[in-house]
C-alpha cells in the first residue's frame, strides 16, 4: 500500500485529507508569540429604512382633514389641538402599517416610528427639513437645490445628505409653507420677495432665495446654544467653545452691572450672538429692557421666564406698492422701531444686529441710555469703525463721515471682538474666542474713534489683558469691580485660560 504525502497547500489536499501544521520551533522552553490575527471587520450597520414620500404626503392630507373636522364647530385649545393632531397621527400612521402588513409586507417598528416623524412634519410644514433640525450633531445646513444638501457638523465635519425634496418646486413649498407658520411677524417668499429670512420653530436661522438664483437656495443655521451664561463661556461646559477665560469672564460681568454700552463684532459663524446671549444673562431678572431684531433668534422661550419684563420687537416686511419714500407698504424696520423703543422706559436697549441705516438710530439711543448692546459683521477689530462708518453713511446725505465718527465715539464704551479660526481644511477644527476688548475713549485730534486695548491676543490668539481701562474706570468701581487687579497679569503678559487651545498650525 502506498501512501500519498499530505501537502500543506490546502489548494492541493486530496478529498477528505486533513492539513497537519509542523510543530513550532521551541526556544529556551517557550514557544514564539503567535502572530496576531486582524480584528475581524465591524459589521455594517443596518440599512436606515426608506420612506416613500408620496406615501407621506398622503397621510399628510388625511392627517389634515381629519383633524379640519374635529375642529369644526369646536372651541379649543393650542395645547388641545396638539394633542388631537398628535393622536390622529399615531392613529393614521397605525392604521396604514395595519393595511400594508395585511398585504404581506409586514413594517419594522423603525420604519413606523420614521414614518410617524415625517408625517407629522409634513404637517407642521417642514417636510424633511424636520430631521436635519432634531440632530444636535448639526451646525449648519447649505440646500442647493432638493437634491444637493451639505451638512457642517459641529467639530467641522461635512456630510452630503439625502434630497429634502423630490423637485426643486416641492423645496420651494416646503420653504413657503415655513414662511406662514414661523415668526410672529408676516413672512413671505413669493414673485414679488424672492428673499426670506426666519427663525424657525426650534431656534434656527433660516435663509432662503429662489427666482434670482440659479437654483432655489436656502441656509440653515442651527443654535445649540440658547441658553448660556459668562461662566459657560469660560469653560464650565463640555459642549462649548472657552471662549474667555475668568479674567475677561469677570471684566465683562462688571461691564453689564455698570452700565456699559457694548458692541459685539466678529465675522459671520464667529459666535456674536452667542457672547451677547452670555451678556444679556447678566441683566437683572425683573430689570425692563428692549430687544430689536430682523427675525427672534435671541431670545428662546425659556429665557422670557427668567427676564419677565423684557420686551422683544421684531422688523415686519413690507408687501405691495412703495410708498413715496420708497419702502414697501407696511414694513417696518429696526431703525423705525428704536424710537418707539426710546419711549418704553427702558435703559437698555439690545439690537440684534445692525445691518444698515439702522446703525444711526442705534447709536443716537445710546447716548441716551446704559447697557445698551448691538453686534455688528467686521473682518478685524481695526476694521470695526470703519464698517460703523460704513453703515452711517447709508442712513443718508446728510451723514457725514465726521458726524458718524462723533455719534460712536460717545455712544459706545466696549468694542468685543470675537475671532473665529477654521482648522478643518487641515484636519483640525473651528475654535472661537474673544481676542479684543477696545475701550472706546471718544474722538481724538484726527477726529479718528480713539481706543484703548484693555484685552489683546496673548501667544495663542486669545484675549489677555494688556492695558487698565481709563473713561470707564469710576463706573467699574462704583460696581465693586477694581481694574488694578489685573496689572500682574499684564505684567505677566498671559491670562487665565483653563485649557490650552488645541491647534494643528504651531505659533512662534
Amino acid at each position: 500500500m502506498r501512501f500519498e504525502p499530505v501537502s500543506s497547500d490546502p489548494r492541493r489536499q486530496p478529498p477528505g485529507a486533513t492539513s497537519i501544521a509542523p510543530p513550532l520551533p521551541v526556544a529556551n522552553g517557550r514557544h514564539p508569540a503567535l502572530p496576531a490575527l486582524p480584528a475581524p471587520p465591524a459589521p455594517e450597520p443596518p440599512p436606515r429604512p426608506r420612506l416613500d414620500y408620496q406615501v407621506v404626503r398622503e397621510l399628510r392630507r388625511e392627517l389634515s382633514e381629519r383633524l379640519t373636522r374635529w375642529e369644526r364647530g369646536r372651541e379649543f385649545s393650542v395645547d388641545e389641538e396638539d394633542t388631537e393632531r398628535a393622536r390622529l397621527a399615531v392613529l393614521l400612521v397605525a392604521e396604514y402599517a395595519d393595511s400594508v402588513r395585511r398585504a404581506g409586507t409586514p413594517m419594522a417598528a423603525g420604519e413606523e416610528r420614521l414614518l410617524l416623524d415625517q408625517v407629522t412634519a409634513e404637517l407642521a410644514g417642514l417636510g424633511r427639513l424636520q430631521t436635519l433640525l432634531v440632530d444636535d450633531t448639526i451646525e449648519e445646513v447649505h440646500i442647493l437645490g432638493c437634491d444637493q444638501v451639505r451638512i457642517t457638523r459641529h467639530g467641522g465635519g461635512v456630510d452630503w445628505a439625502e434630497p429634502i425634496a423630490d423637485s426643486d418646486d416641492e423645496l420651494v413649498e416646503i420653504l413657503q409653507a415655513a414662511a406662514r407658520r414661523a415668526g410672529a411677524t408676516e413672512r413671505s417668499l413669493s414673485t414679488s420677495k424672492p428673499t426670506l429670512d426666519l427663525q424657525l420653530p426650534d431656534g434656527s436661522r433660516l435663509a432662503a432665495v429662489f427666482l434670482v438664483s440659479h437654483r432655489p437656495y436656502a441656509v440653515i443655521r442651527k443654535h445649540n446654544t440658547l441658553d448660556v451664561t459668562l461662566d459657560d463661556l469660560a469653560g464650565t461646559r463640555g459642549d462649548l467653545d472657552e471662549m474667555v477665560d475668568p479674567l475677561l469672564r469677570d471684566f465683562l460681568r462688571a461691564s453689564m452691572r455698570a452700565g456699559l454700552n457694548i458692541m459685539v463684532a466678529g465675522l459671520a459663524g464667529a459666535g456674536k450672538t452667542t457672547v451677547i446671549r452670555a451678556l444679556m444673562s447678566e441683566i437683572p431678572p425683573d430689570e425692563p429692557y428692549v430687544l430689536l431684531e430682523e427675525s427672534r433668534e435671541l431670545l428662546p422661550a425659556r429665557r422670557t421666564e427668567r427676564h419677565r419684563a423684557v420686551m422683544s420687537f421684531e422688523a415686519r416686511e413690507g408687501h405691495g406698492e412703495r410708498g413715496p419714500d420708497g419702502r414697501p407698504a407696511g414694513e417696518v424696520s429696526i431703525a423705525d422701531l428704536i424710537p418707539v423703543s426710546l419711549r418704553m422706559g427702558v435703559l437698555r436697549i439690545i439690537v440684534g444686529e445692525v445691518r444698515s441705516r439702522e446703525i444711526v438710530p442705534m447709536l443716537q439711543a445710546m447716548t441716551t441710555s446704559r447697557g445698551s448692546m448691538c453686534t455688528i459683521h467686521a473682518r478685524t477689530p481695526g476694521g470695526v469703525s470703519e464698517r460703523i462708518i460704513e453703515l452711517a453713511l447709508a442712513h443718508g446725505r446728510e451723514m457725514t463721515v465726521d458726524q458718524a465718527r462723533r455719534m460712536a465715539g460717545n455712544a459706545l464704551d466696549l468694542i468685543v471682538y470675537v475671532t473665529v479660526e477654521d482648522e478643518t481644511g487641515i484636519g483640525g477644527r473651528k475654535h472661537r474666542f474673544v481676542s479684543h476688548v477696545e475701550e472706546v475713549l471718544g474722538v481724538g485730534e484726527s477726529s479718528r474713534i480713539t481706543t484703548t486695548r484693555v484685552f489683546g491676543p496673548g501667544p495663542d490668539g486669545r484675549a489677555v489683558p494688556r492695558h487698565l481701562p481709563e473713561r470707564v474706570r469710576d463706573q467699574l468701581l462704583r460696581v465693586g469691580y477694581d481694574a488694578r487687579l489685573l496689572s500682574r497679569w499684564i505684567e505677566a503678559g498671559q491670562g487665565a485660560w483653563r485649557r490650552p487651545k488645541q491647534t494643528r498650525l504651531g505659533r512662534r
